[in-house]
């Protein structure tokens, strides 16, 4: 295959940032995509609004949309070959309102794995039915701690949400009621180096945004296949949307998205987290969920080695991803997983180089363009 231009730099200006185009696909575009998924809410769940976001974008494209009935949107383009399934999960990892203390402070359970170091003193937005309300997740001050309780860390279930309100009835005057969704408050910006991005829910709308401009990709170029879109529902709380969506379009192979640990930071094991940002997307070779078709994954190195495409290679052992449950489905779907390094993961904040998410989309929009009759075929005959 003859190699993919890298992003160029054009004369479109912004401030003092300069957007380039790559294969008819605006940078900007891209990166305002991945800006709206981020800030948007849509914790474990509740993901309607991140739903919405895809399905213009999708729609725009001309594909054919549905939803299965979780909720996870599917939009297909072509009606010839294989059938191709691209994903990357809606939901953010959140919490949701447990029950409103006589006083007007909020109890709060988790919709996903947080370490609960991370969450004292930040801001969050309960949406309840009158519209988000700002609020923080409360602690004691150092100054009334005694020194026992300045040694332990707090635990979830010790702290509380306060929305500025006195009694449980102004609670409810908010539109505020158990079962409501709380999502943390950290805008999508850019950084000292205008390569990096820091935000919210970069887990997983990096996925999601790969997908679509994928797709955008091919629409331009043609594929060999029929391509499938895929925003799945509560990934951080069971891989559940994965298993419905994946039943319902049935494909030949899947490619899921997501991000990778990065281990490039102070106090991070090597071993543990390999991932460094802007390196390249990450080719993941293990996770608790997976262990990815090996024909798959050396197509994936080959492709990245002939276009020249930096990558990365990691092993998640701590999590799962919606390649392991896609992989599952009727009588098995060769199944991969390609990253982004982000850092701090399961947090209010990420970061994030944007050459790695850019890249990323070139990578898989040619694996992709690879997966035609034959070589699925191939690749679907396991020894």
């Amino acid at each position: 295959m003859q190699a993919i231009e890298d992003f160029k730099r054009i004369d479109i200006k912004d401030g003092q940032r300069r957007w380039g185009v790559f294969r008819g696909i605006g940078m900007r575009d891209s990166l305002q995509l991945l800006e709206d998924l981020c800030n948007a809410p849509g914790v474990s769940g509740f993901e309607r609004d991140i739903q919405d976001i895809l399905r213009e974008e999708l729609t725009k494209l001309n594909t054919e949309i549905v939803t299965d009935n979780l909720g996870s949107i599917i939009a297909k383009d072509g009606d010839k070959g294989p059938k191709i399934l691209v994903a990357g999960h809606m939901d953010e990892i959140g919490f949701m309102v447990r029950l409103i203390t006589k006083e007007g402070f909020i109890r709060f359970s988790a919709l996903g794995g947080w370490w609960d170091q991370v969450l004292l003193s930040q801001r969050v937005a309960v949406y309840g039915r009158k519209g988000p309300v700002i609020g923080v997740i409360g602690s004691k001050p150092p100054h009334i701690l005694s020194k026992e309780e300045r040694q332990k860390p707090v635990e979830k279930n010790d702290m509380f949400i306060d929305v500025g309100a006195f009694s449980a009835e102004e609670v409810e005057e908010l539109g505020i009621r158990p079962g409501d969704p709380i999502v943390p408050v950290s805008p999508f910006t850019c950084m000292g180096n205008e390569d990096m991005y820091i935000g919210k829910a970069l887990d997983n709308r990096v996925g999601c945004a790969i997908a679509v401009e994928t797709l955008k990709l091919q629409k331009n170029e043609g594929h060999p296949n029929q391509l499938y879109v895929v925003g799945t529902v509560q990934e951080e709380v069971g891989l559940r949307g994965a298993q419905t969506a994946g039943t319902l379009v049935d494909p030949d192979i899947a490619l899921a998205f997501e991000v990778a640990i990065a281990g490039d930071t102070p106090g991070v094991d090597e071993n543990k987290a390999q991932a460094k940002l802007g390196k390249g997307p990450v080719i993941f070779i293990l996770d608790r969920s997976l262990i990815p078709n090996l024909k798959l994954r050396d197509l994936a190195f080959e492709t990245a080695e002939e276009l020249d495409i930096n990558y990365q290679v990691d092993i998640m052992e701590g999590g799962s991803t919606d390649a392991g449950k896609l992989s599952l489905v009727h009588r098995g779907v060769p199944s991969l997983c390609i990253g982004v390094p982000v850092r701090y993961i399961h947090s209010h904040t990420g970061v994030v180089n944007i050459q790695d998410y850019y890249k990323a989309i070139e990578l898989t929009s040619a694996i992709v363009s690879k997966l035609d009759a034959e070589t699925v075929a191939s690749i679907k005959k396991v020894w």
